[in-house]
């Protein structure tokens, strides 16, 4: 087993993988193909997107080398040799803006990892904590977390489970940051930076940080944690100084009310605009998917209305015919009011009534069953398919002559 993954990290990639494959089979079955087009556009999208970020960052961001802030460079070398990375990525200092984070991201076919000058700065005084970052965004390079995502896309909006696996993630790619670096205390204070900020994290207390864990428990924390892609980082913190801690339990109920939320994933940075482009892929998927089959339910009430509301135009029209065996000439001669008529359109060879409709028309055609008339519907166009059930002609009726 490799000490630097998390042991959820395993089961829960194999199953939402195992799901995800699933789902997209069914996806594009279901679909008849359609869903590869928009996995098609979506990819297109991705590449000019992607290929936008690639550019901007190449063109702004310093990449370390041996001459360019050599030392962060050693450090990278050093850290991609320590995590076994034969390929080492291109690695940039990118002006962060007043931001403490880092990120990895992928372009066909090559990787790359950010760290954010402000990220940089603040470990000036432990820069054995920038191997953290460095560690950790590697960490996301070497478990291919940036290939994994689109086979698994389909079910990790799934409460609970994508969350889960998100977080399962995080803590793994902090293994792989600690393991970069010479001192697991360096590693827990590198994460106190996202907590207090570019100057106050040397003055943190991580032991008295690490036990706010058990304050922040309960209903809503766990609630909220359950929900999240990120674990609190209080927890992250007491896992670098002492892997084997056994972290307090959840509230149950908070379970309960979380297999209500699905995931919508965390949003931010290439992995998010990577994200995004996925997840319009998949709404595009969906309305495809939804659009005609809404538009056919649609269509089928606006005609089961048309159908019922019809009712004493069609009794009006099959008394006149009952008691004088002959088909009107108008429908005012029938006795038809006005408001009976409405828009339909009568035909006077065989007694039939066609409503216009914007797609195709609607037909209510009589015909004779001993002695009494009796009522079929028609349509044309996409109205043929969405008849409702209690008019459709079953074939073996005449119309009336």
């Amino acid at each position: 087993m490799d000490p630097l993954v998390y042991a959820r990290e395993r089961s829960l990639g194999t199953l939402t993988l195992i799901l995800g494959l699933l789902a997209w089979v069914l996806i594009i079955v279901g679909t008849f193909g359609l869903a590869l087009l928009y996995l098609l556009m979506g990819f297109i999208f991705y590449v000019f997107a992607q290929s936008a970020v690639i550019a901007w960052l190449r063109g702004t961001a310093v990449r370390l080398s041996p001459t360019q802030f050599p030392d962060l460079h050693a450090r990278f070398v050093a850290c991609c040799q320590t995590l076994g990375i034969q390929e080492v990525p291109e690695a940039y200092v990118l002006n962060g803006s007043g931001v403490l984070n880092a990120f990895a991201t992928r372009f066909f076919g090559r990787n790359f990892v950010v760290l954010l000058s402000d990220v940089v700065d603040a470990m000036e005084r432990d820069p054995d904590g920038v191997n953290f970052y460095m560690g950790h965004e590697l960490g996301h390079i070497r478990m291919k977390h940036l290939t994994g995502h689109l086979w698994r896309l389909p079910v990790l909006w799934l409460p609970l489970l994508g969350a889960a696996y998100s977080r399962a993630k995080e803590y793994t790619c902090d293994m792989h940051g600690r393991a970069c670096c010479e001192h697991s205390e360096s590693a827990a204070r590198a994460l106190a930076v996202l907590a207090a900020g570019a100057e106050k994290w040397q003055q943190v207390n991580l032991a008295t940080y690490a036990r706010q864990t058990l304050a922040n428990r309960g209903f809503f924390p766990d609630f909220h944690e359950l929900i999240s892609g990120y674990p609190w980082l209080t927890k992250r913190v007491v896992r670098m100084l002492n892997p084997d801690t056994r972290m307090p339990g959840r509230n149950p109920l908070s379970y309960l009310l979380a297999c209500c939320v699905p995931y919508i994933g965390r949003v931010g940075g290439a992995a998010g605009l990577f994200t995004l482009v996925l997840v319009a892929a998949g709404v595009g998927l969906l309305v495809a998917v939804g659009a005609p089959e809404l538009q056919r339910y649609q269509e089928r009430a606006g005609l089961q209305r048309l159908w019922l509301e019809a009712a004493p135009l069609r009794a009006t029209l099959g008394s006149y015919y009952e008691q004088r065996q002959n088909v009107p000439d108008d429908l005012p001669s029938a006795g038809v009011t006005l408001a009976q008529a409405g828009e339909w359109e009568y035909d006077s060879d065989n007694m039939s009534l066609t409503y216009h409709l914007q797609r195709g028309a609607f037909t209510m055609v009589p015909s004779e069953q001993d002695g009494k008339v009796v009522w079929h519907c028609r349509g044309s166009g996409p109205a043929a398919e969405a008849l409702p059930d209690e008019c459709r002609e079953d074939g073996g009726d005449d119309d009336l002559d």
